[in-house]
């Protein structure tokens, strides 16, 4: 009884297709199919209300166990069908398998009672008599209901389709746009008049006037970076998980990742992240290169090692725990090896290659030169400190995602569906840009106040969203699961590092090369002679 009062569940697979429990969902009044199983049975104190009951199991200081099944197939026949010529009408293809349990008191395992109104098996929450045993006895029924209507292709639709909270999903899209066009109006401000009336007097500045904002960092913006080469690291091992992202998205929405085929969302993640290790190796290489660096080839280690390096030793302190309790969900050691083949036979390779096209690649081309002395920065007020900065530059991209956030960790803590592709596009490409644009924003304003050290800031500030997202995880560990167990625990926040650690990646790369992009481009439109003028002032 105590899997009763847990609220545990039967998972049933029949057919690749998960066993669901309809029932009628009062939040919403539609009927609502869960794919995640059907419970043990009904505890009037302790179980889950969500699904309704009938007023005969309310009576309390009973527990009703679900001895009998009620299982509804429904199929699709082989007459008049193109893929069955052979069998006909004695061959069918199965379209949902649905589940009504029942509790039934089978006082005869001979003379069964299966009716709708049979006697509840109601058994008293006080402990047995010592000595005493309890049997019960189960049975099912089968009922197979012909529709050639539904196709086999689609018979995911009915769970896919019953999902709640699908007006919350266009919610949550309706307002991270109203985000995005905020700060694409304010970019475009900036781009538009602010920088281009700032490059108009510049240009027409005589050479005794003085200089200043950001026009006046012409030869110290692109001065390179304190620990270039862990930054180029990072860059590399962010182009990789962005790029996972990116295919897996868009397989994903191609309907190439079907929840039919179970474990491919995990194998296209995996192998998409290993063979982008070319785009990883050649972006960290260029980058690096361009900082100056002579330490190529302990670069490139870095980039095939080190964040890879990092996810895999915390996967493997996870499933150690798991094998230490013995637990079903374990890795096996065949899979390890084969992911530690597959990140060392051809992540590494992969990473070495795109790293010799990109050292053999020339210099990224800036348009303004570095001065060899560097230039002071101002004192600034505690709005325009790096830390502030960078704590602020999460903050809008984390508001347009904490809505999916609480339907991701469902899906991954709860077992509950979460297989709306769509959505989650939309929402990833609002973060890029959303990410993109708030770091460009926070850049601008650091430059106007005439400090140049955008390098760092700017990766740290987009990938400060990791931070509110382990924020909210925990939020989520307090509010919504009830984990008493202490190697429970550490699973939970070991597997959310790694997920942290991946998102840190990737939101940083973002808001770097769209820094990168934006400072290029503005300082592109100052004239030559003009930056000429600028740095004779600037001597003098």
């Amino acid at each position: 009884m105590q899997g009763i009062s847990l609220n545990y569940q039967h998972n049933w697979i029949v057919d690749n297709l998960p066993v669901a429990f309809c029932y009628e969902f009062y939040a919403l009044r539609r009927p609502y199919c869960s794919y995640t199983g059907f419970p043990m049975g009904y505890h009037p104190e302790s179980s889950d209300d969500s699904y309704p009951m009938s007023a005969r199991y309310m009576k309390s200081g009973f527990y009703y166990p679900f001895n009998h099944v009620d299982l509804i197939i429904t199929y699709q026949s082989g007459t008049s069908e193109e893929w069955d010529t052979e069998f006909g009408a004695n061959l069918g293809r199965i379209i949902s398998v649905k589940v009504r349990p029942r509790s039934i008191n089978h006082r005869d395992p001979y003379n069964l009672d299966c009716n709708v109104n049979a006697e509840l098996l109601a058994i008293p929450t006080e402990p047995l008599e010592q000595g005493r045993k309890l049997n019960i006895t189960y049975t099912y029924s089968v009922t197979f209901v012909r529709d050639n209507s539904d196709k086999w292709s689609s018979r995911w639709d009915y769970i896919v389709d019953s999902l709640p909270y699908t007006k919350i999903q266009w919610y949550n899209i309706l307002c991270s746009l109203v985000v995005v066009l905020f700060l694409s109006g304010m970019v475009a401000s900036i781009m538009l008049r602010t920088m281009h009336k700032d490059i108009e007097r510049y240009n027409r500045l005589d050479v005794q006037q003085e200089i200043f904002g950001w026009v006046s960092l012409h030869g110290d913006v692109f001065r390179p970076p304190r620990y270039g080469m862990l930054l180029a690291v990072l860059l590399g091992s962010g182009i990789q998980v962005f790029g996972m992202a990116l295919v897996t998205f868009v397989f994903a929405g191609l309907g190439l990742l079907s929840p039919a085929n179970r474990g491919s969302l995990m194998s296209c993640l995996i192998l998409s992240f290993g063979f982008l290790g070319t785009p990883a190796g050649y972006i960290s290489a260029r980058i690096y290169k361009s900082f100056g660096g002579d330490q190529c080839m302990i670069s490139v280690l870095l980039t095939s090692t080190l964040c890879p390096g990092i996810v895999f030793s915390l996967t493997l302190a996870m499933n150690a725990i798991l094998w230490i309790k013995t637990s079903s969900g374990a890795i096996p050691i065949s899979t390890l090896f084969s992911l530690l083949g597959l990140w060392l036979c051809g992540s590494v390779p992969l990473t070495l290659l795109g790293a010799f096209f990109g050292f053999g690649k020339s210099v990224l081309e800036l348009p303004v030169q570095t001065n060899e002395i560097p230039r002071q920065i101002p004192n600034k007020s505690i709005c325009m400190h790096p830390i502030s900065g960078i704590v602020m530059g999460g903050i809008l991209p984390f508001i347009c995602i904490y809505i999916q956030l609480y339907f991701a960790l469902n899906s991954i803590w709860a077992s509950q569906m979460y297989d709306i592709f769509g959505f989650q596009f939309s929402i990833f490409l609002i973060l890029v840009i959303t990410c993109s644009e708030s770091t460009i924003l926070l850049c601008y304003s650091h430059l106007r106040a005439e400090d140049y050290r955008w390098w760092w800031r700017s990766f740290l500030s987009s990938g400060f969203t990791a931070v509110y997202l382990f924020g909210y995880c925990c939020h989520y560990f307090v509010t919504k699961l009830d984990v008493q167990d202490v190697a429970s625990t550490i699973l939970y926040f070991g597997y959310t590092l790694i997920v942290v650690f991946l998102f840190f990646l990737m939101t940083g790369t973002i808001g770097f090369l769209a820094c990168l992009w934006f400072i290029r481009k503005v300082y592109s439109h100052i004239e030559v002679g003009e930056k000429q003028k600028i740095s004779a002032i600037y001597k003098s």
